[in-house]
């Protein structure tokens, strides 16, 4: 067996063990250059990949190639530069499929929008319970999971998977389910409209006699009596036939706050799960997807660049994208890595630009339901120091203040406090799911305020 052959049994059978996206992104380029002596030597383009190869599937990686081949004992990774794909400039695209991309419209019985789909979700750690779970929906509808209850902070990809969901579920079964996808806003409006016009009984038609609901955005219905008094009887019409309900929300069911008890109840009763902040690999994976819909491609480096700077939201992710390759068809005699981290501080600042430590400071206050004061002031009390310390990585994670004066405007203290402050819920976030929901909760607050 050459080597050449060799790389190509073990890539097939990483392609299986590993998720595709993962797959594309770390091991496509790669390549086995030796294999003597017992040491397998594997080629790989640049030295972020090695490391993260070697570290995340290096074991892997081992025991295929041995159940190939038995006299290899170890493995050796190497970075080969000249295995790097090659980019070519690349005309700007026609109007016409441009248009064609970006203005695929909502179904207008279903409310889904055809871009989203299963094989575009690229799975990471922080969904990949959510994922599993949809999966499991899409071949046993009503009978799994339901309801089906996704939590998550702003783009982070709810919306793609309940979209896609609903997609899956009308192709794989034929149109055998009638799906149905609102915002809670828009099932708002057709209860106002409903009861405005006296025609309440065409609501109760229209939403109770299709297959699969789908609902964004639930905690917008909370405090609104009669959208909350419809929905429940819509849940309950629905559910008592095993129709399937799906929902999502930017916090779990008891964090919403003025939400109808018999409806956190109802919500609890079936599958809630959380999707969290991508991680590195799952980001660069989402951004090779992005790209290949789009028919671009771009650098290792850049790509590697914007995974490192956009950590938190997928959507903004997303947007840094659109504007990097628009800047590399306009201005291509530009276009290098200094000239994309300059573009990436550019939107990265703007989106800090006018927000202030007041604004952070309130609304961690009002998410702790305790005053500015208690968080400013030196009282020690337990129920103060988390509130506090979030406060104070917030300033710094979100608007880049100098630890002495994160020290002196929340009263006055050591700058070492303030440094122990972000490193300890830093350590928080990576550690502690629950408290990373708890987070994305506050952030909302800030963003809203």
């Amino acid at each position: 067996m050459t080597i050449e052959e060799l790389w190509q049994k073990t890539l097939g059978e990483l392609e299986i063990q590993i998720s595709r996206p993962n797959f594309l992104t770390w091991l496509k380029n790669s390549r086995l250059v030796d294999n003597k002596e017992g040491d397998a030597m594997v080629a790989l383009p640049n030295h972020f990949a090695k490391e993260w190869v070697e570290a995340k599937y290096g074991k892997m990686i081992l025991g295929i190639l041995r159940t190939e081949d038995s006299s290899i004992r170890k493995t050796t990774y190497i970075v080969d530069g000249s295995i790097v794909r090659k980019i070519e400039p690349k005309e700007p695209e026609p109007v016409e499929k441009q248009l064609a991309f970006n203005e695929l419209k909502n179904d207008p019985e279903s409310g889904l929008n055809p871009k989203y789909n299963i094989k575009s979700f690229v799975v990471g750690s922080s969904n990949e319970m959510a994922f599993a779970a949809a999966s499991s929906i899409i071949d046993a509808v009503g009978e799994k999971y339901n309801p089906f209850f996704i939590y998550g902070g702003t783009g982070l990809g709810k919306t793609h998977l309940i979209q896609a969901l609903g997609n899956e579920i009308h192709r794989r079964h034929k149109g055998k389910y009638k799906v149905k996808y609102v915002s809670s806003e828009k099932f708002t409006n057709d209860v106002i409209w409903a009861i405005r016009n006296k025609r309440i009984e065409d609501i109760k038609n229209m939403y109770r006699n299709i297959d699969v609901l789908i609902i964004d955005d639930i905690q917008f219905i909370g405090g609104k009596e009669k959208t909350e008094e419809e929905f429940f009887h819509t849940f309950n019409a629905l559910h008592e036939n095993n129709k399937q309900i799906i929902i999502s929300s930017d916090r779990p069911p008891r964090a919403i706050p003025i939400l109808e008890e018999r409806l956190k109840s109802r919500f609890e009763g079936g599958m809630i799960v959380d999707i969290g902040f991508p991680d590195y690999e799952t980001r660069v994976a989402i951004i090779k997807v992005k790209l290949q819909e789009r028919g671009e491609n771009l650098e290792d480096e850049i790509i590697n660049t914007i995974a490192q700077k956009i950590q938190r939201n997928i959507r903004e992710l997303e947007g840094i994208l659109n504007k990097i390759v628009f800047h590399r068809t306009h201005h291509s005699h530009l276009f290098n890595p200094t000239y994309v981290e300059k573009l990436m501080e550019d939107v990265v600042t703007q989106s800090a630009t006018n927000l202030t430590p007041t604004q952070i400071i309130k609304a961690v206050a009002e998410f702790y339901e305790i005053s500015i004061t208690d968080i400013v002031g030196r009282g020690r009390k337990k129920e103060i120091v988390e509130p506090r310390q979030v406060a104070m990585f917030l300033l710094r994670e979100m608007l880049n203040m100098s630890y002495p004066f994160i020290a002196e405007k929340m009263g006055k203290r050591d700058h070492t406090t303030a440094i122990y402050a972000f490193d300890k819920i830093n350590h928080a976030l990576n550690e502690n799911p629950a408290f990373s929901q708890k987070m994305i909760m506050v952030k909302e607050l800030v963003n809203k305020s």
